[in-house]
């Protein structure tokens, strides 16, 4: 008896000490958080585990996560969903059955997920875009784009510029009843970082008739450069995106070889040759006081010239956005910004609307003081969340009034 239970309180203590995870002291559900967030870190144990056995690749793991949370394409009485193509790649439809006094507005939305997950029909994305029409009466294309580590960079963005493109040809827009002036790029996280990709490499083509109204980036990461800024080391190791994570999203989007994953974490990618690339991320200059508080600018510390010639792409502005000259931004459209303070791709943002707004473009930043990177996925079932909603609502809020 004694032995079972004392195997029976180590059990315990090890749960307890697996599930525990220090939770910000503004989080408004904690404990709930607390088992999100260790569901997050089992099923990354488990996929740690089965890459190092040679059984399955990491993202593979996560992959088949993210594939259970898949739902089919079902209409309701406010909106039609439709699986299609546009330019040969996996689009969900969202057209919204209310009738309209004119032509609607439309937003093309990227999902998620380190350009290795994810996808249009994920139970989350679906509820995301699904509310998005209904509560603009607008026309929503959600793009499937293909993903690594199957596909490298640069056919993430491919994939969605080529939807993006075909989407805004004047015969589609009319077959859809959209008005040409009210287009929107959107995303989030990942998504976040090709809607910003798009917006700017629309700009160059002249191909492209129709510009974009306005785009909006939740959460973004949107640069390659330093992987040591002041909110990855504050949020290295918290909640659902620690850096170690990240650094292994960013790597992987280029390539499976570990040298750039090992030269990444130690922020040691970057040729000294790009050196001058850094002004754009030199957070010493863009983060506003309260960003920087005890942290020090320290020069960066150069790498092999070597993995950029290999990998080019993690150079590429399609892949960070935040390398565009000044002179580039200024055209860009309206912009929305939504920022998270516990998240490791905070500063991305926030550095991108101190930029934008210098150089003149409207911007809207939206700082979450009391959020953590991917809360606007809780917004149904289980692990439904309040601050989920509170951030949709938001980026609904402010679509509707400037779309």
């Amino acid at each position: 008896m004694g032995a079972k239970l004392l195997c029976l309180f180590l059990a315990s203590v090890l749960l307890a000490y697996y599930v525990y995870t220090p939770i910000p002291e503004d989080s408004e559900e904690p404990w709930k958080l607390m088992l999100i967030t260790a569901s997050f870190r089992a099923i990354g144990h488990l996929a740690e585990v089965a890459d190092r056995l040679g059984l399955m690749h990491y993202m593979e793991v996560l992959m088949l996560i993210t594939a259970a949370d898949y739902v089919a394409p079902m209409s309701d009485e406010n909106v039609t969903v439709i699986d299609t193509e546009f330019s040969n790649i996996a689009v969900r439809l969202y057209l919204p059955q209310k009738a309209s006094d004119g032509l609607r507005r439309a937003v093309i939305y990227f999902h998620g997920g380190g350009w290795c997950l994810g996808q249009a029909g994920m139970k989350s994305y679906d509820h995301l875009t699904r509310w998005t029409s209904n509560r603009l009466n607008a026309v929503v294309v959600s793009v499937s784009y293909r993903l690594a580590p199957k596909y490298r960079f640069p056919v993430q963005f491919e994939d969605v510029y080529s939807v993006t493109k075909f989407f805004l040809q004047s015969s589609i827009l009319s077959q859809y009843e959209v008005d040409p002036e009210r287009v929107c790029v959107a995303g989030d996280s990942a998504g976040g970082n090709l809607a910003a990709a798009v917006a700017q490499q629309l700009l160059e083509d002249t191909e492209v008739e129709t510009k974009l109204k306005a785009q909006a980036l939740i959460y973004p990461a949107l640069q390659t450069l330093d992987l040591n800024l002041p909110s990855y080391q504050e949020n290295k190791n918290k909640l659902i995106l620690p850096k170690s994570l990240m650094v292994k999203f960013w790597s992987e989007y280029f390539t499976s070889d570990s040298s750039l994953r090992e030269a990444m974490a130690s922020n040691r990618h970057v040729p000294v040759e790009s050196s001058h690339l850094f002004q754009f991320v030199n957070w010493s200059n863009l983060l506003p006081e309260e960003l920087k508080k005890d942290h020090v600018y320290s020069s960066p510390t150069y790498g092999s010239s070597e993995l950029a010639q290999k990998y080019p792409g993690f150079l590429d502005r399609r892949a960070a956005p935040l390398l565009v000259s000044d002179a580039q931004l200024h055209q860009l459209p309206l912009t929305y910004i939504l920022t998270c303070e516990h998240d490791v791709l905070r500063d991305d943002g926030v550095m991108y609307a101190r930029r934008l707004q210098a150089a003149g473009v409207p911007v809207t930043h939206d700082h979450i003081k009391d959020a953590f990177h991917g809360a606007i996925m809780f917004v149904s079932g289980p692990a439904e969340l309040a601050v989920g909603h509170r951030l949709l609502n938001r980026y609904i809020e402010w679509l509707n009034e400037n779309l």
